[in-house]
């Protein structure tokens, strides 16, 4: 083999040994899954913004566990008045004081994590947080924004000074977890689908890729509902999940429950049925009710969003206390399977209910 071509062998072989590499970083890119500290973020935002603080209690250990610091969901907390309100961002904050605290005592050294610090007199703050505002959107922002701004332009100011300068600005977090927060938590609150896309925009020119946000949609699914998580997968134009699955299952339970034990047993299902409802996601509606006329028959509504979720459900200490304790309280006991006619219209159920 001449000189030459064997130089050329060896460069084919080399660009040969080099694709699968290249298609390996290009993948790892364009693939890059959430880690278990945004997930816990994630997590945390939603069930913050839904109010959910059962399942807050038990995410915000596996968030400190998974390496997030105190102060790193200190300020995801913070943050989050500003997107689901005071009530909702101080019981998180003071849930999580109690776990700090109950983990202090048990002897778990968790991570303070760096200091929160903020430039307390910047020279404008307004414009400090417009040029925030700028970074994330890629787009120049005018003085005063135009339309709401220019409506109301207190709102605008408080806009750019407080929640882009203030919050944004403080070094605890970056840009890019700050984006998880807010994306996380507009998901999971109905009507803010304008907002939601907007901070999509930002997230991603913080480099947040479309796998990531497919994953934080998942993450939706399982602590709020299909329905929010689809809000994430319209904007994202990826296939948007029925609301209701196929193995949805409906049932009404017919009860006669002893005389004698009417009021005890109506105060365990009531208790049961609340606890299902707000602590299971994939219990849809526990609803008993009582014949007017003949207070003894009882029959509940049940509604589970799969096969899966009733088998869990009936794995829950409140369904074990339900059924251990009202077992000598019925009398009859009849189970009837129901079809849905209209699944399309089940998530409209209760709504009207305020």
């Amino acid at each position: 083999m001449s000189k030459s071509k064997f130089l050329k062998a060896i460069v084919l072989l080399i660009l040969t040994m080099n694709i699968p590499t290249m298609n390996a970083q290009q993948n790892e890119k364009t693939e890059a899954n959430l880690s278990a500290p945004q997930k816990s973020l994630v997590i945390i935002s939603s069930l913050t913004a839904t109010g959910n603080l059962d399942k807050l209690s038990n995410e915000l250990n596996k968030g400190l566990d998974s390496g997030l610091t105190i102060n790193e969901i200190k300020e995801a907390l913070v943050q989050l008045y500003a997107y689901c309100g005071f009530p909702r961002s101080l019981n998180a904050v003071n849930t999580f004081k109690t776990i700090v605290d109950e983990r202090k005592l048990k002897g778990i050294k968790d991570q303070e994590g760096e200091k929160i610090k903020v430039e307390n007199n910047p020279v404008n703050k307004y414009e400090q947080g417009r040029k925030v505002l700028e970074q994330l959107t890629k787009i120049p922002q005018s003085k005063p924004a135009p339309g709401f701004g220019e409506f109301a332009p207190r709102i605008d100011v408080f806009l750019k000074e407080h929640l882009f300068a203030d919050i944004f600005v403080s070094n605890v977090l970056t840009y890019q977890q700050r984006e998880l927060v807010t994306i996380a938590a507009l998901a999971s609150i109905p009507g803010v689908e304008s907002q939601l896309k907007s901070h999509i925009n930002m997230g991603k020119n913080t480099g947040i890729t479309d796998n990531q946000l497919e994953q934080l949609s998942m993450l939706i699914e399982s602590n709020v509902s299909t329905s929010q998580a689809n809000t994430v997968r319209e904007i994202i134009k990826i296939p948007l999940l029925p609301a209701t699955k196929s193995d949805m299952m409906v049932r009404i339970s017919e009860i006669e429950i002893l005389p004698e034990y009417l009021d005890e047993y109506n105060s365990i299902l009531k208790e049961e049925a609340s606890a299902s409802v707000k602590k299971e996601p994939g219990v849809l509606a526990i609803f008993p009710m009582s014949q007017k006329e003949t207070p003894t028959q009882v029959k509940i509504i049940e509604i589970y969003d799969g096969q899966a979720a009733y088998q869990a459900h009936l794995q829950t200490p409140h369904f074990q206390h339900y059924k251990a304790t009202t077992l000598k309280m019925v009398k009859t006991l009849k189970l009837i399977d129901m079809n849905s006619l209209d699944p399309d219209t089940m998530t409209e159920i209760f709504k009207k209910l305020k």
